[in-house]
């Protein structure tokens, strides 16, 4: 039975015995009592899978199936033989290189990554083609957690299959979650190898951006400085990547220091430093939404570049809550708590600005590293009220409320959000 341990050593294969194997070359393969159509199906097997082959019966193959442990017959012409010898690797490699581009073919993919790592002679999996070879089942990975997190209920029992057969390689996956939903992730185990190896710097690319993935890893000042490289020698709309990516590693980190207590203004301004650098006439079609979230990661940082307004007749002084919480007190010149609103988030109390009547205050604080509301205290008939402005009306993501001025009776607020992967726009007066 191949078995291969990507994080600690190359491969790490025990041979049962010296018969040969064959790979599950589509879904829904059946494993019969005895060779023929009509003969019940035992199992089922998927696309991907290896088996071990003990002989042949008219057109099938006698097979062992050591995860299911029992054998059967499957019929020749729905799996492939592998010898596993160096001499094959090279052909096992350049399956790999037609998989890789083969949506739905993940699982497969990766069993041939496997059969590769096993067949190939130390020395090789060791250079170039080792790297592609783990590169390669990095990315098939990266694409099948991907799918099994939007799959349809349809799609889900055969996705579930396929992440079945890729476990059974080594291949590891973690549910994240993220501001209330959750999300399936490849833990990145053959791209940190790929950053060990003499890879290209395209290939390293591609495995940091896999490894810094916001939505899959928590975002952290080790993740931002990994991607502080020149990338020189990528094709542009990948050096954009990169930019893009260290641009938000760098926002979070600078909210992340924020909650802390730290000095969040350097890693805030290496946020807006990164995004700068984007050469926006060559991005890819496909990372012009990629570049909007970056963008408004980058503003919901940007805050902390903030210095406090002077004197004002309305202020806030931050006391501690609950367990995790800050609460924010608005008091007036005699130092009278006017109004109170506590918070799971960070609360930049350099942002606050009051108006000239003393009657309403702006206030930006931060729930998440991606996500920064507008507080606005306004004196009522019935006395003080906090009113909280999001960037949108959906769950928090990624957005900013911005103050954007006072006017009689009035505050003007723009608001960024990504909504349903575009990016939403809007300014508007509301009444304080």
């Amino acid at each position: 039975m191949i078995r291969i341990l990507v994080g600690g050593v190359l491969a790490a294969i025990s041979m049962v015995t010296q018969a040969g194997y064959a790979i599950v070359m589509q879904d829904e393969v059946p494993l019969r009592a005895t060779p023929g159509a009509s003969a019940r199906p035992l199992a089922v097997l998927s696309q991907g899978e290896t088996v071990e082959v003990r002989g042949e019966r008219l057109d099938y193959l006698r097979v062992w199936d050591y995860a299911r442990e029992r054998g059967g017959y499957v019929r020749a012409s729905q799996v492939r033989p592998l010898d596993l010898v160096p001499e094959e690797a090279s052909e096992l490699l350049a399956i790999l290189r037609f998989l890789r581009g083969v949506p739905g073919s993940e699982a497969l993919g990766i069993g041939f990554a496997a059969a590769y790592i096993e067949a190939a002679a130390p020395e090789v999996l060791n250079g170039p083609d080792g790297v592609e070879a783990l590169d390669a089942m990095g990315a098939m990975a990266e694409r099948l957690a991907r799918a099994a997190s939007g799959a349809s209920s349809l799609k889900a029992a055969m996705l579930s299959s396929h992440l079945d057969v890729a476990a059974r390689y080594g291949v590891r996956f973690v549910t994240v979650e993220r501001n209330g939903r959750v999300r399936l992730c490849y833990d990145g185990a053959a791209y940190r190898k790929v950053l060990v190896m003499r890879a290209t710097e395209e290939q390293r690319a591609r495995a940091m951006l896999a490894l810094s993935d916001p939505a899959c890893l928590k975002p952290d000042i080790t993740l931002a400085q990994l991607l502080d490289t020149d990338g020189a020698s990528v094709p542009a709309y990948v050096r954009n990547r990169l930019l893009m990516r260290r641009a938000s590693l760098w926002a979070s980190v600078a909210y992340q220091q924020a909650r802390k207590g730290e000095g969040a203004a350097e890693a805030a301004e290496r946020a807006a430093a990164a995004l700068e650098r984007v050469d926006r006439n060559e991005l890819a079609e496909s990372d012009r939404n990629a570049y909007s979230d970056a963008e408004l990661r980058v503003k919901a940082s940007r805050v902390a570049l903030m210095k406090a307004v002077g004197a004002q007749r309305l202020r806030v002084a931050m006391i501690e809550g609950e367990k995790g919480q800050t609460c924010v007190e608005l008091r007036n010149a005699m130092d009278a708590t006017l109004a109170k609103r506590c918070t799971y988030g960070h609360v930049w109390a350099a942002s606050a600005v009051a108006n000239r009547e003393s009657t309403a205050l702006a206030l930006a604080v931060q729930p998440t590293d991606s996500w920064r509301e507008l507080w606005v205290f306004r004196k009522t008939k019935k006395g003080w009220a906090v009113r909280v402005v999001p960037p949108a009306a959906v769950q928090p993501g990624v957005g900013t409320t911005d103050f954007a001025g006072w006017e009689a009776g009035r505050i003007r607020v723009t608001r960024e959000a990504m909504v349903g992967g575009r990016l939403v726009r809007s300014t508007s007066l509301l009444r304080t």
